[in-house]
């Protein structure tokens, strides 16, 4: 289908609740999303392209068709596309990893000395199975808890071939094996430790700690206290245990908490696990870019992924922020695991407290997992998209202009280099031949001047820009462009739309396309501080002018004038033209009777 078919089919699409799947031309599934209102939300990808990311605006390229699902609420919109993302895997969507399928453990009971491995399903091959888990990355943990519990092999030795080949490796030293490729080590005391750990995944930590309990006391009746200190070690590393058996098994986990970061080229998903009000394990998901859209939005969608498919799940998921479809979630949840789970957003106390924590583990893996180079170019990348350009744009320039009247009329020119402030090529304009305040023939005067001067081989205007960023608006940026045509240049330009605050709110090109950059953060940030930037070098500039034509003016010479009389008079006649013109009654009303005939006389004595 051509791209107005497509955009003619989503106007045609009802009001109703639904999935649409986008595919491409070989009918693979690229995009699976959901809608309270079809129409409205398919017809969003063929309208206003320019607002789009580069990520959507490339899936929008790559749609050939696509195929919609009605369903009768937004409950049932919700559950078929977690279906839907499941079976297709789409491409354009952001998935959590692999590993946070739902594992089983395996014990190949029959071998001489039985191994634990992670496996994705049950066979029937005698083996005994566990499971299945939450994540593999949490299974994973698990068994190497339960090894460290109970002092199993971790190595890569194979028994019983390497028994007595060599010398007990490293963890034996360290206390965190028994040793079993010793040739005095009983095999019998690896069968039992295995025996152990079989009842533990079964859940039955009371009886494995009654058994060693009463073992320790034992030793410590006959006097071995080095075997009953083990012992006790023993079982305080199965309470731990214990605890992170049911949170990975999700079964009888209290409350589990919800943490989300969106950082400049990563995002993180993570969810705090407590038992009993102990954290007893954390989950995470590092996103290798920043999520789109509003917070909300994203924690719902790697929410649902997250539980989707568990029949186990806490009674309780505190949530940083609201969700639109939370009712919607509420009753997924519910359903999925026979009972209520409730879904709460904090607005303070302790377990705005546990938010906060957990948003902050969130925070801390991401910048763990970004470097500070990493974090720049990924920042330029997303500006780059959000701008439509070919490439992340290294050099920026942002011009403003500052008046007061008809005097002092000047321009900054910022320069920011691979995304920070380059002030060695920061430059001053004081503008030239003007009759009066005129933004846009200022606009137009700077623009020239500065790129007649790169024209002209000038080495301090040597480098053009990537991008131009005017301070204004529609019409501030078709100002640059005329410039641009003008002298033969082509450079992206955008003017910078200010808020009631004077805050950059958004960007907006010559056509009038406005660009909300108020979806990623980090981009949001960058604009403002170049906008704030240019705006302080221009008023700095202006500043120094006026404190210059002040500090020299004609009023020093008149006789009994000082700084506080000068500053009074300028300021209640603006200029000393102004101040000349004046009439005597008007000077004696500013600075009274004798200090104004002093100033009348001064000027009008021959």
């Amino acid at each position: 289908m051509t791209f107005d078919e497509l955009k003619e089919k989503a106007h045609a699409l009802p009001l109703k609740p639904g999935v649409y799947i986008m595919q491409d031309k070989h009918n693979e599934v690229i995009y699976v999303g959901k809608a309270k209102a079809l129409k409205n939300r398919v017809s969003q990808y063929f309208a206003n392209l320019a607002s789009h990311t580069e990520k959507t605006r490339a899936m929008v390229a790559s749609i050939d068709h696509f195929d919609v699902i009605v369903a009768d609420s937004e409950f049932e919109a919700l559950v078929l596309e977690n279906s839907l993302i499941k079976r297709h895997q789409p491409h354009y969507n952001i998935l959590l990893k692999d590993d946070k399928g739902y594992p089983y453990i395996r014990l190949d009971v029959k071998a001489p000395y039985p191994r634990f491995s992670l496996v994705n399903k049950v066979v029937e091959d005698g083996a005994r199975y566990f499971g299945p888990y939450g994540s593999r990355h949490e299974t994973w943990g698990l068994l190497s808890a339960l090894r460290s519990a109970l002092k199993l092999p971790s190595c890569s030795k194979q028994f019983p071939r390497d028994v007595g080949k060599e010398r007990p490796c490293l963890n034996y030293h360290m206390g965190l094996c028994d040793g079993y490729c010793r040739v005095d080590m009983d095999p019998n005391r690896h069968r039992e430790a295995m025996d152990q750990a079989i009842r533990l995944l079964e859940g039955q930590f009371k009886e494995v700690k009654a058994d060693l309990t009463a073992e320790m006391e034992l030793a410590a009746e006959e006097m071995r206290f080095e075997k009953a200190a083990e012992l006790r070690d023993r079982v305080k590393a199965i309470e731990l245990l214990g605890k992170r058996q049911k949170v990975v098994a999700g079964s009888l986990a209290d409350t589990d908490v919800v943490g989300y970061h969106r950082g400049e080229a990563k995002s993180c998903f993570v969810v705090l696990h407590y038992i009993e009000g102990d954290l007893a394990a954390k989950d995470m998901d590092l996103i290798e870019t920043p999520m789109e859209g509003e917070e909300g939005e994203a924690v719902s969608y790697l929410l649902s992924q997250y539980y989707a498919g568990r029949s186990r799940l806490p009674k309780q998921i505190l949530l940083p922020c609201e969700l639109e479809d939370e009712v919607s979630l509420t009753r997924l949840l519910s359903e999925a695991c026979g009972h209520r789970v409730t879904l709460v957003t904090p607005q303070r106390g302790a377990k705005m407290d546990l938010i906060k924590l957990a948003n902050k583990n969130a925070v801390e893996e991401v910048e763990r997992a970004t470097s500070k180079a990493e974090r720049q170019s990924k920042l330029l990348e997303l500006l780059g998209e959000m701008l439509g350009l070919d490439k992340p744009p290294k050099r920026i320039e942002s011009y403003d202009i500052s008046n007061q009247g008809a005097d002092d009329i000047v321009a900054s020119m910022v320069v920011y280099v691979d995304g920070k402030p380059l002030k060695r090529d920061y430059r001053h304009f004081k503008l030239k031949d003007m009759e009066g305040p005129n933004d846009y023939a200022s606009m137009d005067q700077v623009l020239t001047r500065r790129f007649q001067r790169y024209l002209d081989g000038d080495e301090k205007f040597g480098d053009l820009p990537d991008v131009l960023f005017i301070d204004g608006g529609i019409e501030h940026a078709r100002v640059a462009v005329g410039v641009e045509e003008k002298l033969g240049l082509s450079i992206p330009v955008f003017g910078m739309v200010k808020d009631d605050r004077h805050r950059t709110r958004a960007l907006v090109t010559p056509e009038g396309a406005e660009i909300g950059i108020q979806r990623i953060p980090a981009v949001f940030a960058l604009v403002g501080q170049i906008q704030e930037e240019t705006h302080r070098f221009a008023i700095e500039f202006h500043r120094q002018q006026q404190s210059q034509r002040v500090k020299g003016s004609e009023l020093d010479k008149i006789p009994g004038i000082g700084e506080k009389r000068r500053n009074q008079l300028l300021k209640e006649f603006k200029s000393v033209k102004n101040i000349k013109a004046a009439s005597l009654a008007d000077l004696e009303k500013a600075v009274g009777k004798a200090t104004g005939k002093v100033v009348y006389d001064y000027f009008h004595t021959p």
